[in-house]
């Protein structure tokens, strides 16, 4: 890393006030260590709300933007220009950094490179909407069932042969999870190095007295499925705190029981402090790799979650023999077989073999010093491979030179 000569260019989606999940998580730790390996990065992304935003960690950085920029609500509403998207991100000029880091769930990994340049990108997951989860987005969309649907639908194939196509660009892909790797070995023919994301484990306490109220955090979108997890609470009579805003908020309110509550968005003095106290955090959906239930754990929260995806990377179970188990995983992502997980959990007062301070010890092994020593690795390997390739091409260009 040390022979690189000058900063690197880091490559995100998109820096706006409306994301502040994991991605941006990421993106930040990945600026941190390539500042202290080879000074600032230049940050590049489709539109940029954040650099002239006081308070922002991006405050008053250079952003190299796309033509997205400039359009009609360009910033705050990206998305709506998904056809587009593709298109601008290749427009981003990075020729002049022998190493580029991409932070991709989308399209950033789609950026353009020469074979003299080494990029490496960090792969959240491969697009849901195109892939595995297109039949449940289109199930849930007005448009795609109006007189519009045959074009959305062509509009999603474009995208899954570009999706295709982009991800071939990268010299060494980085996934989030063992459940992403897979899916990116499925879709994209390609094997990616895992490399768990971070949490900001200082924002968590753990040593809190706890209560009897169970917790959802998440966003408000079907496919984080919070209507099996109303559904299970509404069967078991226990009580159950949702935190969050979406789409689907005002169907969620409607399937609520009178143990449910719906707290809507929080901000996060309050959200750490239900964290904090609550007997377990709920989860029912299907995740890459899930940050919000390693928070809860990072707090001394038990997990109760579906079995599948990142979490089979995140939590140990309870009910499979594991040594120092960290929560209970229910098999079938339906609300009878969590409903069953709770009473089990309820009933056997399981949060005693699950004490706070073993949560908190897990979860340290997410922490951002973690994260960075992992990725740094990564780097080290990805460009001594690189510099092998070009001293190769450059011996095989000089001898067919010498044998013209």
């Amino acid at each position: 890393m040390s022979s690189l000569p000058g900063p690197a260019a880091l490559v995100h989606e998109w820096f706006t006030p409306r994301s502040v999940g994991g991605a941006e998580l990421v993106v930040r730790e990945l600026d941190q260590l390539l500042d202290q390996q080879l000074g600032q990065p230049q940050l590049h992304a489709l539109v940029d709300g954040e650099s002239h935003r006081p308070g922002s960690w991006l405050a008053g950085r250079s952003i190299q933007t796309s033509f997205i920029q400039a359009l009609p609500w360009g910033i705050s509403h990206v998305q709506q220009y998904l056809p587009l998207l593709p298109l601008a991100i290749e427009q981003l000029d990075l020729g002049a950094y022998p190493l580029v880091v991409s932070s991709s769930h989308l399209v950033a990994k789609g950026v353009l490179t020469s074979p003299d340049q080494l990029h490496v990108s960090y792969v959240h997951t491969p697009v849901r909407y195109a892939w595995d989860q297109m039949h449940a987005y289109l199930a849930q969309s007005a448009m795609a069932r109006s007189p519009l649907g045959p074009l959305i639908r062509l509009q999603l194939h474009k995208l899954r042969l570009w999706d295709l196509a982009s991800s071939q660009r990268p010299d060494q892909l980085v996934a989030n999870s063992r459940f992403t790797a897979a899916r990116i070995h499925r879709y994209w023919g390609r094997r990616a190095e895992v490399v768990h994301p971070p949490v900001a484990l200082e924002r968590f306490r753990f040593d809190q007295p706890r209560d009897d109220t169970y917790l959802c955090l998440c966003r408000l979108v079907p496919y984080k499925r919070v209507d099996l997890v109303i559904e299970a609470f509404n069967r078991t009579g226990l009580p159950l705190l949702v935190v969050g805003d979406g789409p689907e908020r005002q169907r969620l309110q409607a399937l609520a029981g009178p143990t449910v509550t719906l707290l809507g968005r929080q901000d996060a003095e309050v959200v750490n402090g239900l964290l904090a106290r609550c007997r377990a955090y709920v989860f029912a959906g299907l995740e890459d790799f899930g940050i919000a239930p390693v928070e809860a754990m990072a707090s001394g929260a038990p997990v109760i979650g579906f079995g599948g995806g990142g979490l089979l990377d995140t939590v140990r179970c309870l009910s499979q023999g594991v040594a120092r188990p960290t929560g209970l995983l229910f098999p079938q992502q339906s609300a009878a077989s969590l409903a069953a997980a709770l009473e089990h959990f309820h009933q056997q007062q399981l949060w005693r073999e699950l004490p706070p301070e073993r949560q908190r010890a897990w979860a340290e092994r997410f922490g951002a010093a973690q994260f960075r020593q992992r990725f740094a690795a990564v780097l080290e390997r990805a460009w001594h491979d690189h510099g092998r390739r070009l001293a190769q091409r450059s011996t095989a260009l000089a001898w067919g030179e010498g044998g013209s």
